[in-house]
Parts: structure tokens; C-alpha cells; sequence
């Protein structure tokens, strides 16, 4: 197969050659080994290949792209020629822009090759582990994967980055039955860059397992109540999302973001800070180059409650004016707080521990309205039982702005390390 880098750059050429002004492409190859389990049967151990070439041209202020998924040299020509052919048609903006000329640089991380062994020998411990500590568990699918990343990008500025990763991810879809009685699906997963843990010690597998057969037997929520909700980290950040997706490009471009002049204010409750460490030696699935062409940075976009950062890529910061993140975003980590799970749940009068939430987008002001799933009722401190057909709403700008607690307890998913957090004013509505 035909080395990336050698790719980038005949396609850079290409385009040039073609007529572009300024002119950028990446090229990325993956292979992917896979350890599969079915019904809790280990099956096929399998490798698969994956090929992805985008280029990218500006052509009088316009601008067009194209992805393919071959590195043939024929293939690249007609793709750049394709690519000035889509500029000639756009609308053209002065934002339209490349990433100025730096140091060129190859970053590196995890293993280069998957442990077979290693692979198979976790996941038949988690097998067995599970059968005993969780007779109850239906293991439905679980995926124990080893993926090594290449990545080469180019631009006329003379930007040239290259990585390689490599990187292990399990996943896991489950319920319990006990007689003629089944919880509902669950799932989660993580990453890692090494197989030195048992399966059950990483993320939050084991919490995920121990409640699923909690839930064979729910009961909807009386009523209908304003209280609090817990948020575990395996529904953080889907509200992490609602959170940061105003920060970005077509939100602050359209002037129609929640937080559009809100920066250096308080968004959050005081014990609440973001960071995004997408080269920390702490997140093992990071990345450590933009798609706009930069050396990716950590940054903190929420600190002690005050916006410190917009997440606007190069054409975002353009457009508004303002300053281009040091990253895309993502790689999420939560300051732990200095509260126990346990007393966080202690001081909630009538609420919910949300584990999974099943709802849209919220509306362009912040509400948002979904189905509580594989979560529980909490009243006078405690958590009473396992809940189904209970709906929580409200508004997560409101919510955040008004965070309580953040537990000390966190979750290492390997993109991300995340706590649990109280937040308030949350109507659940029950039967």
C-alpha cells in the first residue's frame, strides 16, 4: 500500500497543478482488529482496513472538497480536478482560509501492533468474571478492538504533521432477566492504551453491570415534581454537548448561541471547570492536530464557572472575529469536586439519578425534554428504586448556571474523565 505522506503530497501538487490559490489535504489509514463477542460466545477475530482522502482547495475566495477512499494516483487527479470544479460553483467568503506555515512535527502514541493474546485472554476473564459476579447479566454483543491510526496532512503554506496511534476500545450492550422479567439495554465503553487492567476495573463497566440487574423490576415515578438531578457520567456528556455546541462555529457565526456574549461570564455553577486535553498523557483516544490544520493544545473552556473559550476553528474565528480555539473540542475532563457521590445523593430531597438519557436536541433557548433510562428515583436521600416511563425536562443553560455539586468520583473513559453533578429545577414527570 502506498505511504500516506507520499499520497498527501502528490494530492497537494495535484491540486495546485489544478489551480487552486490555497490548498490542503489529509489522508488517513486505519486498521482495526477485532475481538467480537455474541451472546456471550467469543467469535471471529478479524481485521479490517480503512482508507479516507480529503482534499480541499480555495479558488477566488471559494471554496470546495472531496473525499475518496483510494490512493490511487488516477483516483487523486480526477479527485482534485473534482475538487477546483466545486469551488468554481460555491459562493465565495473571505473567511475561506488555510492554516499559516509551522514547524513541521510527527507525534506518536500507543502500541504499534495489538496483543492477540493479551485481547483474547481479557475478554474471556471478563466473560467468566461477569457469569460469576453477575449470573443474571445477558451479555447481548461486546467488541474488544485495537486500532492503529495513521495520519498525514498537508497544506500550500507548507504545513506538514503526521501521526500515528494506536489505541484499544471495548464495548459492551447488556441487560438482566431474572424469570420471565428483563431490564431494558444498556451499554457503555472506553478506551485504553494498554490491556494491564481487567476489562471490569476500566470505565464504568462494572457500575453499568451492578445497576442493569437492579433494573429488572422498575415502576414509574409518581406524579409530576420540580427537583434535582443527578447526572452520572455516562449521560455527562451528551450534556456536555448541549453545553459546548453553542461555543462553536455555526451557533456564534449566526449570532443565534445561547452564550454569544458571554465570554469571561459565569455559565456554570462554581464548582464546575471544563477542560479539553486532547494531548494530555491523561486521555488515552486524543488527537493531536486540528482539522483545520494546527497543532492541537489543551485548553480550559470553562473555569470555575466563568467561559474562558470559544471553540471556533480557523473559518469560525474568521467570520466572527473572535479567537480560534487551541483545539476541536472533545477529550473532556471534569475537575473532580470535593463532595462523595454518596452525600451529593444525601442532599437531594425529591430528584433523579439520570444514567442514560433518551431525548433530542435541545431548542435554540436551552430546554430540553427526554426520557429518563436505567435510572432511579431519589427521595429524602436515598435512592427508593429503579425507574421506567418517567420524563425529566427543563433547561440546561438554566441548570448548569445553577450546578450544585460535583462529585469527587470520577470516570476515566479514556476520552474523557467525568464526574457525577447535581443540578436543579428539573420538572420529572411520572404517571
Amino acid at each position: 500500500m502506498r505511504h500516506g505522506d507520499e499520497v498527501a503530497q502528490e494530492a497537494l501538487d495535484a491540486l495546485l497543478k489544478a489551480g487552486a490559490d490555497k490548498a490542503s489535504c489529509g489522508v488517513s489509514t486505519s486498521v482495526v482488529t477485532e475481538l467480537n463477542v455474541e451472546r456471550a460466545q467469543i467469535g471471529l477475530l478479524r481485521s479490517t482496513m480503512n482508507v479516507n482522502v480529503n482534499l480541499m482547495a480555495i479558488k477566488d475566495q471559494k471554496k470546495g472538497s472531496v473525499s475518496l477512499n483510494s490512493l490511487e494516483p488516477s483516483a487523486i487527479d480526477r479527485a482534485a480536478t473534482d475538487t477546483l470544479a466545486m469551488a468554481a460553483v460555491s459562493q465565495p467568503d473571505p473567511a475561506f482560509d488555510i492554516a499559516e506555515a509551522q514547524e513541521p512535527a510527527s507525534f506518536e502514541s500507543g502500541a504499534k501492533e495489538p496483543d492477540h493474546d493479551a485481547m483474547y485472554d481479557r475478554m474471556k476473564e471478563f466473560l467468566d468474571t461477569v457469569a460469576d459476579k453477575y449470573p443474571t447479566i445477558m451479555l447481548r454483543q461486546a467488541y474488544l478492538s485495537f486500532s492503529r491510526h495513521n495520519w498525514s496532512f498537508v497544506n500550500s503554506n507548507g504545513v506538514d504533521y503526521r501521526t500515528e496511534q494506536g489505541v484499544y476500545r471495548f464495548n459492551a450492550l447488556f441487560s438482566a432477566r431474572e424469570g420471565d422479567e428483563v431490564s431494558s439495554f444498556n451499554y457503555t465503553g472506553f478506551s485504553m492504551r494498554d490491556l494491564e487492567q481487567e476489562l471490569l476495573e476500566r470505565g464504568s463497566l462494572d457500575i453499568m453491570l451492578r445497576q442493569t440487574t437492579e433494573q429488572v423490576r422498575t415502576r414509574p415515578v409518581k406524579g409530576k415534581f420540580m427537583g434535582d438531578m443527578i447526572i452520572a457520567p455516562d449521560c455527562l456528556g451528551s450534556f456536555l454537548g448541549f453545553l459546548t455546541h453553542p461555543l462553536s462555529d455555526r451557533p456564534l457565526i449566526s449570532g443565534t448561541s445561547l452564550y454569544k456574549d458571554s465570554l469571561g461570564e459565569k455559565i456554570a455553577g462554581a464548582e464546575f471547570t471544563l477542560h479539553s486535553r486532547p494531548v494530555s498523557s491523561e486521555i488515552a483516544d486524543g488527537y493531536f492536530v486540528t482539522g483545520d490544520g494546527y497543532a492541537a493544545e489543551n485548553s480550559t473552556i470553562i473555569d470555575r464557572g466563568v467561559l474562558k473559550s470559544y471553540l471556533l476553528s480557523l473559518y469560525g474565528a474568521k467570520k466572527t472575529g473572535r479567537e480560534r480555539a487551541k483545539n476541536n473540542g472533545g477529550a473532556y475532563v471534569v475537575e473532580p469536586g470535593t463532595t462523595p457521590l454518596e452525600e451529593a445523593i444525601r442532599g437531594v430531597k425529591q430528584g433523579v439519578l439520570l444514567v442514560r438519557f433518551s431525548g433530542g436536541s435541545p431548542s435554540a433557548n436551552g430546554d430540553f425534554s427526554g426520557v429518563a433510562k436505567n435510572s432511579y428515583y431519589i427521595e429524602d436521600g436515598q435512592i427508593a428504586y429503579p425507574i421506567r416511563e418517567t420524563m425529566v425536562s427543563g433547561n440546561f443553560a438554566e441548570a448548569f448556571r445553577n450546578l450544585k455539586v460535583v462529585s469527587k468520583e470520577r470516570v476515566d473513559f479514556g476520552w474523557s474523565i467525568l464526574p457525577w453533578v447535581v443540578v436543579p429545577g428539573i420538572t420529572i414527570s411520572g404517571r
